[in-house]
Order: structure tokens, then C-alpha cells, then sequence
């Protein structure tokens, strides 16, 4: 950990990556599932690939609306936000996720900016970890000695039933990189990245 006052107390909103967890918790809900077109305004309507990639805030805003704020929050409390990602790091700040709704926008803004919520990069990199592993949240954990590396184990903070619906979001993953919001310069298709912006 270069800065630990970054990575142990400093707490970000989210903004617009906490998209995903929106986006599992509609799949989750059967919401919708990767298809299913959500009329944003005029003639426009996208699916959760579109909007995942494109970043698309109206679709997310929908999204927060039909789930309302008690599955948002279930969700969100799964993945570990609200609460510490390491295992016995006393350093580490919890990040906040509200008990009610932000009176700045409610459930929608809360769906589309991550307005309310508060998370150390070291929780959103377990919540991430957990999809891009299938499902498990694991505690963070960072050895001090030598011994403790040698006898580092795995530990399980808990298993997210989330493997039936990952085919569906990582698609809108893979666009965010390809050709929407976090396109890079230089892109390998043999070299696939996932992400969000």
C-alpha cells in the first residue's frame, strides 16, 4: 500500500461506478435481464449493456426507481460497502452507505452517482474482485513479516449468488472499455479488460 491515508482513510463517492451493483441487483430482482430496453426519453431506449458502457445515468436513475432504496441498500450491503474490507485492519474507515435515501436525489441519484455513499478504494477493489472472481467477497488482507506471508490463507467474508447473472453485466463491461465512457487508447482484443467508469 503506497499511500495509506488514501487507501485506509479517505473515502470517495463512488459516482457512476456503482452502476454494477445497480445493475446486478436489477438482473438479481429480474428487473430486467441484458435485453431488456428501458425507454429514457423521445424515441431513446437502451438495454443494460448500452447503458453500462455508455454510462448512461437516466437508465440507471429507472433502475434505482423500480428497485426502490431497501434493495439498492441489500445489495449494496452484500458487496461490502458500509463496512471494513480488511481483515483485522483497525486503520481502515468503513466508508458510509446511508440508512435512508440522499435527500439530493434519492434512490435515483444514489443509482446513477453513487450520491450518499462513501467507499475506500480498498472496498470498492474487494466489491470489483467479486465479480471478476464469480461471486466470493473476500477480506483483504495485508501480511506484515515475512512469516505472516508465508503463512497467508484466503478468507472468506461471504459468497454472493451472483454467478447466474454475470454473463449479463460483464458484456456492458467490456463496451465501457471497447467503445464507451473508459475507451483506451491502443486496445487488445487478445488482452479483453473489463471496467467502468
Amino acid at each position: 500500500i503506497v499511500n495509506q491515508k488514501l487507501a485506509y482513510k479517505s473515502g470517495f463517492q463512488p459516482c457512476s461506478t456503482f452502476k454494477v451493483v445497480v445493475g446486478l441487483a436489477a438482473l438479481s430482482e429480474g428487473i430486467i435481464d441484458r435485453d431488456t430496453r428501458i425507454h429514457l426519453y423521445g424515441r431513446t431506449s437502451m438495454n443494460l449493456t448500452e447503458a453500462i458502457a455508455t454510462s448512461n445515468n437516466p437508465y440507471f436513475e429507472s433502475l434505482g426507481r423500480k428497485l426502490g432504496f431497501d434493495k439498492v441498500s441489500y445489495y449494496a450491503r452484500l458487496f461490502g460497502l458500509g463496512e471494513r474490507a480488511t481483515l483485522g485492519g483497525d486503520a481502515e474507515q468503513p466508508g458510509t452507505f446511508p440508512d435512508e435515501p440522499p435527500p439530493n436525489g434519492g434512490v435515483s441519484m444514489m443509482c446513477s452517482f453513487g450520491e450518499g455513499i462513501l467507499l475506500s478504494p480498498l472496498q470498492y477493489a474487494a466489491a470489483i474482485s467479486t465479480i471478476a472472481n464469480g461471486g466470493t467477497l473476500y477480506y483483504l488482507q495485508h501480511p506484515q513479516t515475512q512469516q505472516e506471508a508465508d503463512g497467508f490463507q484466503p478468507r472468506v467474508k461471504r459468497h454472493l449468488e451472483i454467478q447466474p447473472w454475470l454473463a449479463e453485466i460483464k458484456p456492458g463491461m467490456t463496451g465501457t472499455v471497447e467503445y464507451g465512457t473508459g475507451r483506451r487508447a491502443a486496445y487488445d482484443s487478445s488482452e479483453p479488460i473489463l471496467g467502468k467508469t
